[in-house]
């Protein structure tokens, strides 16, 4: 079922990581994606980014160097130590002052202040979790991790300590999922695997529901909303309804390896570099 325009999937994509101000602007009438300008390009040689709940943006480039930028682009920390763990695999700034850094080959995830200070390292080999793909920041600013091979979803604590933990996928599914991504809203957890769908659960790991979509790129949550792309179209479903709405992407937007979304400002990393667009 179409919706009444792009507008409304560009400000819902990621209102979750929005300033309040940007929030609140959602009230007055959305500007479509014709309304947004190329302001400025940073780049090249940028692999993966994400953006704060403030605007601020941390980019890792192709040396596993991970930046933080304020929204007008000026540096506001640099995180160094790329040597000990390896390549990066995942960044979760969903609390800026908890970023999570994710190093899958060592299933180890460095904690960094707001100044990408390092303030806590856990090693989840230490709790016999040698394989897993994804890993986010919970509900009580614990850590959730997808323990592939003994095949539950796990939260861990800052020491590194098991806090609770899901019964035996294998028990419950025909086909054991392997979620890529990993998040908390509104008192849920998503598990998202691109060949299986979406897995929903409480926040004591409770399985709620289970949910057909497949094939999603930059997948998020806002609220009980369901947020993503393909090459062609974005899509949004809402959590316990048939209502599954697409839009078209934008031709400026075409061939982006990653896209983020927010009422203000359209970010969309290119192989040239991270393009941001922004509200005319």
């Amino acid at each position: 079922m179409k919706c009444l325009g792009i507008h409304i999937i560009l400000c819902l994509f990621l209102l979750a990581g929005t300033p309040a101000s940007a929030q609140q602007d959602t009230a007055r009438p959305t500007a479509t994606a014709a309304s947004f300008q190329l302001v400025r390009t940073i780049g090249p040689d940028i692999v993966d980014f994400t953006i704060d709940n403030l605007g601020n943006m941390y980019i890792l480039s192709k040396d596993n160097r991970l930046k933080k930028l304020s929204p007008n682009g000026d540096s506001l920390g640099v995180f160094n130590d790329v040597r000990r763990y390896g390549k990066i695999g995942s960044i979760d700034a969903t609390n800026p002052l908890k970023i999570l850094v994710y190093y899958r080959e060592f299933t180890t995830i460095i904690e960094l202040d707001r100044f990408l200070n390092i303030i806590n390292t856990i090693d989840l080999r230490k709790q016999n979790i040698l394989q897993a793909k994804a890993v986010g920041l919970a509900y009580d600013n614990n850590v959730w991790a997808y323990d592939e091979l003994d095949a539950r979803l796990k939260r861990i604590a800052d020491d590194g300590s098991l806090v609770d933990q899901t019964t035996d996928f294998r028990q419950i599914f025909d086909s054991v999922p392997e979620p890529t991504v990993i998040r908390s809203s509104a008192n849920l957890v998503y598990l998202y695997d691109p060949a299986r769908g979406v897995y929903v659960f409480d926040n004591y790991g409770t399985l709620k529901t289970r949910i057909d979509v497949r094939g999603w790129l930059d997948f998020d949550v806002l609220d009980k909303s369901l947020l993503g792309r393909d090459s062609k179209n974005f899509y949004r479903y809402q959590l316990g309804t048939l209502d599954m709405k697409e839009e078209p992407i934008p031709a400026a937007y075409q061939g982006a390896t990653r896209i983020k979304i927010t009422p203000t400002i359209i970010y969309v990393l290119k192989p040239a570099g991270l393009e941001i667009y922004s509200r005319k």
